[in-house]
């Protein structure tokens, strides 16, 4: 036998809810974005899903955009506890040797790992890359070999580096769009990250040193919360552009643009079309959760609890979620930790976007022979 569990959240429980205010309707339903780069990408961060893309695995020449896989390897350093924002690192004559896009160390100068970060995601500086990578793994090329690994862990079958920076135009030294926002992705659950990449001015050396951001969208584009720019002559405009609203986060990755102001351009379309037209729906609700009965078990009842992503992606409808639940009355023992129970149906204007499992929370073993012998003759004693 089964029961079903209707469960409809109103308006009101729905604006708690993340992202809930953002399923009104567009007032235009949005066209797809034109593209002028050619090579884009577009990906909501929660769920990994892929709105838009161009060419999105071909592989580019990454420039500074490389930087994202260098900041991914701190961020998880300082998370780990291997690393502190508060160390000290002392820059080598290699690391103060870098041009480009810098901050102009000097040999045996010494800086916080929280102005290291600072420099590299606000003016994208080289040296300070290097002088991280060095103080990390030894070397460059270690460093750029814990890269490559993390790279592969992360499933990018389109991503080779040879250097921390994107400094310099390597053939061996390539991305692509999608894995560019896969990285961006990781990068982004380090929340810290975003205390740097939106910064548009501040300064380091007791303010004797100014920085303003490569990256034109966090001063104009709202909600940016970075990510990282890239040029070089050969790999063109690059930039991995990110932005929050309403809980909601996209990264918009575009690769060889003609210009610093088409990249933007670009971005800003994917990012608008995207806030314009989708929404997260939650796959979770506030309504308890039914108890199954387990016949033969060692407890009489099993509690349940739902699995699977926590969010859909859903085109913006005007219509709000609702959530209907079908679960077993009673099952027999043994029962495992994750049996299949029954499922949730999340439903947005009468059409199921998401199906939710619900399982059992815990084990209930079957009961013994002395158990099933005490069972049987409470049974025959009316008990």
């Amino acid at each position: 036998m089964r029961r079903i569990f209707c469960l409809i959240l109103t308006a009101a429980v729905l604006l708690a809810l993340p992202g809930a205010a953002a399923y009104a309707a567009p007032a235009t339903p949005g066209v797809i974005p034109s593209v002028s780069a050619p090579c884009a990408v577009l990906m909501e961060k929660a769920t990994g899903e892929v709105l838009y893309e161009k060419e999105a695995h071909t592989r580019c020449l990454p420039a500074s955009v490389t930087k994202v896989m260098t900041l991914l390897l701190i961020a998880e350093d300082i998370e780990a506890g291997t690393l502190s924002l508060d160390d000290t690192v002392t820059a080598s004559a290699r690391a103060a040797s870098f041009g480009g896009s810098c901050v102009y160390l000097a040999e045996g100068e010494r800086m916080s790992v929280r102005d290291m970060i600072k420099c590299i995601a606000v003016v994208s500086a080289n040296d300070c890359a290097v002088a991280m990578a060095e103080h990390i793994s030894g070397s460059e090329e270690l460093f750029v070999q814990r890269m490559n690994q993390r790279a592969a862990e992360l499933g990018l079958e389109d991503t080779h580096f040879t250097n921390c920076t994107g400094l310099f135009d390597d053939e061996q030294h390539y991305t692509s769009p999608y894995d560019v926002a896969v990285m961006s992705r990781e990068l982004l659950r380090h929340e810290f990250i975003k205390d740097y990449t939106t910064i548009w001015m501040d300064s380091i050396r007791n303010g004797q040193f100014g920085l303003s951001s490569t990256n034109r969208l966090v001063y104009w584009y709202s909600g940016c919360t970075g990510l990282k720019t890239g040029f070089t002559s050969a790999a063109k405009y690059c930039i991995s552009a990110t932005a929050e609203r309403d809980g909601v986060e996209y990264i918009a990755v575009i690769m060889r643009a003609e210009s610093a102001d088409s990249r933007n351009a670009d971005a800003r379309a994917l990012l608008d079309y995207a806030f314009a037209n989708y929404a997260l729906c939650p796959l979770r609700t506030d309504a308890p959760l039914p108890e199954v009965s387990v016949e033969l078990g060692k407890a009489a009842h099993v509690e349940t609890e739902l699995t699977g992503p926590e969010y859909a992606l859903v085109r913006k409808t005007g219509a709000q979620p609702e959530y209907s639940m079908t679960v077993e009355s009673a099952v027999p023992a043994p029962v495992h930790a994750g049996d299949r129970l029954g499922v949730m149906t999340v439903s947005i204007g009468g059409t199921a976007v998401a199906e939710v499992p619900v399982v059992a929370a815990a084990d209930v073993p079957r009961l013994g022979f002395f158990g099933l012998a005490g069972l049987l003759g409470g049974r025959m004693l009316g008990l």
